[in-house]
């Protein structure tokens, strides 16, 4: 597995632990998928209710907080599939 998707999971089990209650899959170019959801997040490919889809520079911005998801959705570097309104939960919860 890739160090970055490993890396990923310890800042997002920390970042969302029990405030996300959602199913959502975040692809990262390159790297994989890492699966989020009411547990935490894991590795893994699964089917979510939204998929978000970044590359690895706009993915590490969003989890340091100096990329803010909604911009990056407008910008058109972070892309959506799915239900939207779990996406903003997720990026509320992010932020």
């Amino acid at each position: 597995m890739s160090t970055i998707i490993d890396s990923a999971i310890a800042a997002l089990n920390d970042k969302i632990a029990g405030k996300f209650g959602g199913n959502a899959k975040f692809i990262v170019e390159g790297e994989g998928s890492i699966m989020l959801d009411n547990s935490g997040a894991r590795a893994g490919d699964d089917a979510a209710d939204v998929t978000l889809s970044a590359d690895v520079e706009t993915f590490k911005g969003i989890l340091d907080g100096s990329v803010n998801p909604t911009a990056a959705f407008m910008m058109g570097k972070l892309t959506v599939d799915g239900d939207m309104g779990q996406a903003i939960q997720l990026g509320a919860t992010l932020s």
